[in-house]
């Protein structure tokens, strides 16, 4: 079956390279025919398991495309020779052609097309290169929020918040966090908003920033309902808790379902979120020692004889 796939691609490459030779009679390669027939060899190959082929394929298809001028057809197939990159485990490449082809779509004229494939790449990246998914998440948001698309540019930029999070680069998270709250504000998406004070707060205070963890508090009471909703409720005893050193309060807020139940990686933050100076747990009443109890049994037993002769001998 490979063999056969295989061999039908050769033929399709053979037609390509014949659509491009010019002749006396023929002045001008055919450039659409050329590509059509190693799209047809890209597909064989990649049917083949020959990622590499297929990838060669896909390109000549780009540049046959590029050379008239179709511009989204060039991108489409550069986002293919990306994903036979993937397919051979050479992602950064991968992620090089499909930025290349997003930068095509936007030439084109199709910017959700370009913003969709920056996600994409994002994806790709994301388990080997967290900072290189931050980016194309970002640039994506951006292309959305051009074309005024909110909710889908805020999705993205809540991605890249997230890795900044788990990439420990707190200064960037708090102004992309930001950033969503701002977008949520505007789309009157508000519970969401106070979401993602809670998420701000808890980097402000893994930044060792109490200071700014109680502005972004006392910024959000303008937020219609979240001055005395749950949310709200939960951040001022953090807070309270957080400044008075009091561990047994700042872990019972940090492990409540509220807290709990965020995003994985704001849920850790809250986790892990320490009291400054370790913190001071409630006291308990300890239970009297031995020598309390005696020492109480004792007095209890000479007022009884106190007692008994209190009224005078008879």
């Amino acid at each position: 079956m490979a063999a056969q796939k295989i061999n039908e691609a050769l033929e399709h490459l053979a037609k390509a390279e014949k659509c491009l030779k010019t002749s006396f009679l023929k002045w001008k390669p055919d450039y659409d025919s050329a590509a059509s027939e190693y799209s047809k060899a890209a597909v064989a190959f990649k049917n083949a398991k020959q990622y590499d082929q297929a990838r060669e394929a896909f390109l000549k298809e780009a540049e046959s495309y590029e050379n008239n001028k179709a511009l989204f057809h060039a991108a489409k197939a550069y986002e293919q020779a990306g994903m036979m990159l993937k397919e051979m485990q050479k992602l950064p490449e991968a992620v090089q052609l499909i930025e290349k082809a997003s930068m095509m779509y936007l030439e084109n004229g199709t910017p959700d097309t370009a913003a969709m494939a920056l996600e994409r790449a994002g994806k790709l990246i994301e388990l080997v290169n967290l900072e290189k998914a931050v980016q194309l998440y970002q640039q994506s948001a951006s292309v959305f929020e051009n074309e005024e698309r909110l909710r889908q540019a805020v999705e993205l930029l809540g991605k890249a918040s997230r890795l900044l999070v788990r990439a420990r680069r707190l200064d960037e998270a708090v102004a992309s966090i930001q950033k969503e709250k701002n977008m949520y504000k505007e789309i009157e998406n508000y519970p969401t908003c106070y979401k993602k004070t809670i998420a701000q707060v808890l980097v402000h205070l893994h930044r060792n920033d109490f200071v700014a963890a109680e502005k972004c508090v006392r910024e959000s009471y303008s937020i219609p309902g979240f001055s005395g909703s749950e949310d709200c409720i939960a951040l001022e005893q953090l807070l309270e808790g957080y400044d008075q050193q009091d561990l047994d309060q700042v872990s019972e807020v940090c492990n409540s379902p509220l807290f709990k139940y965020m995003d994985n990686d704001y849920a850790k933050l809250a986790l892990s979120l320490a009291v400054p100076g370790g913190g001071n747990k409630k006291k308990s009443s300890a239970p009297p020692s031995v020598t309390e109890t005696r020492q109480a049994q004792g007095g209890a037993q000479a007022a009884e004889e106190d007692d008994e002769y209190s009224g005078g001998l008879c």
